[in-house]
């Protein structure tokens, strides 16, 4: 009997409600952790999880059952719920509408890790705005800037 076999690694980045800087240092390894028990409860690979303190980025093994709309969907959902249950914020806490998603090969695993990992350094010489524009062009990805999120100048 002939099985399916696949190998897709995707980068998932989404941003707080009104890009506002929310996401505590206090509260912010907690948060990357149950995100990371969101991917790998939906029976993906969570690689990396990490960012700063108004954006995220997942970094995931993902099977090509799972749609990766139906993947944020989930994570942005039962984050944002994980955070105002647990009184994180004295207001509530929502993420942006959108996100970003680009695929790499399995030579890019290290390199993109890294980038993950070090996103707080990575941002004091680069504005997330940059950096997302970065890769909308660096994927060749055609975008009308006025859906892109809210940004913070």
């Amino acid at each position: 009997m002939a099985g399916t076999y696949s190998q897709l690694y995707v980068q998932i980045i989404f941003a707080v409600s009104g890009r506002e800087n929310l996401i505590a240092e206090s509260w912010k390894h907690l948060l990357n952790k149950y995100i990371a028990g969101i991917i790998e409860a939906k029976g993906q690979k969570s690689i990396i999880v990490n960012g700063t303190a108004d954006h995220i980025h997942c970094f995931v093994g993902l099977k090509p059952s799972m749609a990766v709309s139906n993947l944020t969907r989930d994570i942005k959902n039962n984050s944002s719920k994980f955070i105002n249950e647990n009184n994180f914020l004295s207001g509530k806490f929502k993420w942006q509408e959108g996100y970003g998603a680009f695929s790499y090969s399995q030579s890019s695993i290290p390199n993109v890790y890294s980038y993950i990992l070090n996103q707080e350094e990575y941002h004091k010489r680069n504005s997330f705005k940059n950096e997302y524009l970065e890769l909308l062009n660096k994927f060749q990805i055609d975008f009308e800037p006025h859906y892109l999120f809210n940004w913070i100048e």
